[in-house]
């Protein structure tokens, strides 16, 4: 252990030791000499030499200790290499304790979670993600201290990418048993929104690739046991459009008409024809769909609340053969659908830390609050021996 001074300057405060001393010699030099008649027909004698003595020295020591401390206070002092446990067991809280094992000394066991708890209470909620709390844990514990993780086979609460740390980590991955609750079960069919088409006299042949995806997106929202879905909505641009909810492909040339770019403006979504036509306003489009050859079929801009897609080839299969493909109703499902949210699950083995960032500063142990109760001790017992009775000093 070492103990460092933050302000060593503060140690300048120790001048103030010469108060106490000074005030004790004149304590000492107050006592008066009483002269008594029967001696004052002696002879003369020579005067004995005065020594100098301090009266009431247990009050002077503990004067003296309150103003060292203060000096110590005023710089700043903390610990280096304080005791600490020797490692470290953290547990997911998707995580039965029952798993952990260790009971020797020494050995912290703890949640993975904020505040990092101790495993004897109940297993908390976490929402903060594991990345943070590992680089959190690798930045305050002591470089010397070993870190064992206990995570499930699926790890929630991932961030964007794999925690880098100092330390090395032992990554340890729970049995199936060893999480309450845990069963496999199949992924379920997400329901399909109902398709909308519109489309003018030149491309009627072209509706029924959207036509045959309507009613692929109605047997995946079958499967997956949702209520049964109208018909397919294709119909000619004269008909009204749909709900705001609802995906629309507008197949015809020229223009959009304003109440198409009113409908995306207020939170649509519109794929329209590679020969539509509408204003921008210098915005970029970015390609979202491409073919496997790497070719962009569509392309997306943001319009209002809305958003605006549009088909870069001729709806032919000769321009565009992925028409014929049985992929072609998930792949316009996938255009359609929303960005995901960051990725929050992973599996537990692939997030294991990587070793190879900075080594964190040790973390001091600051002992002003230990010295702030020692004053306070000394100056209840420097108030209670300056105040009680002291003996009468001789003259």
């Amino acid at each position: 252990m070492n103990l460092v001074l933050l302000l060593p300057l503060g140690l300048a405060a120790l001048a103030a030791w010469l108060i106490p001393l000074l005030i004790h010699l004149r304590r000492h030099s107050e006592q008066h000499r009483t002269d008594f008649a029967a001696l004052r027909w002696l002879p003369a004698r020579a005067r004995p030499r005065s020594r100098l003595r301090f009266e009431e020295w247990p009050l002077l020591l503990v004067r003296l200790l309150l103003l060292a401390a203060l000096a110590l206070l005023l710089a700043k002092p903390v610990l280096f290499g304080g005791p600490h446990a020797k490692q470290w067991i953290v547990v997911a809280p998707q995580v039965d304790r029952a798993a952990v094992t260790a009971e020797a000394d020494g050995v912290e066991r703890r949640w993975l979670a904020k505040g990092f708890p101790s495993i004897e209470e109940g297993a908390p909620a976490s929402s903060q993600p594991a990345g943070s709390l590992l680089r959190e844990l690798d930045a305050t514990l002591p470089a010397d201290t070993r870190l064992t993780v206990l995570v499930p086979e699926q790890l929630d609460g991932a961030d964007a990418e794999r925690p880098v740390l100092h330390r090395r980590v032992d990554w340890q991955v729970a049995d199936r048993a060893a999480i309450p609750g845990k069963t496999s079960e199949p992924q379920e069919a997400t329901p399909r929104p109902h398709l909308v088409v519109r489309h003018d006299d030149s491309h009627a042949a072209a509706a029924r690739y959207f036509r045959a995806a309507a009613i692929a997106w109605q047997a995946v929202s079958a499967a997956a046991g949702a209520d049964k879905t109208p018909a397919p909505d294709v119909a000619g641009t004269e008909q009204s459009l749909p709900a705001i909810d609802k995906p629309l492909v507008w197949l015809a040339s020229g223009p959009l008409p304003d109440a198409l770019q009113t409908w995306i403006r207020n939170g649509g979504t519109a794929l329209v024809d590679v020969a539509a036509t509408f204003p921008v306003n210098g915005q970029s489009f970015v390609p979202l769909w491409r073919d496997e050859q790497g070719n962009v079929l569509a392309s997306g801009v943001p319009l209002g609340r809305g958003r605006l897609l549009q088909l870069t080839k001729p709806l032919t299969p000769d321009a565009m053969p992925i028409l014929l493909d049985a992929a072609f109703p998930e792949q316009l499902w996938a255009l359609f659908a929303p960005a995901p949210p960051p990725p929050s699950r992973i599996a537990a083995r692939d997030y294991a830390p990587a070793t190879g960032a900075r080594a964190w500063p040790e973390q001091p142990t600051d002992l002003q609050p230990w010295l702030l109760l020692l004053i306070v001790g000394l100056f209840v017992i420097e108030r209670w021996m300056a105040s009680g009775r002291r003996e009468a000093v001789a003259p």
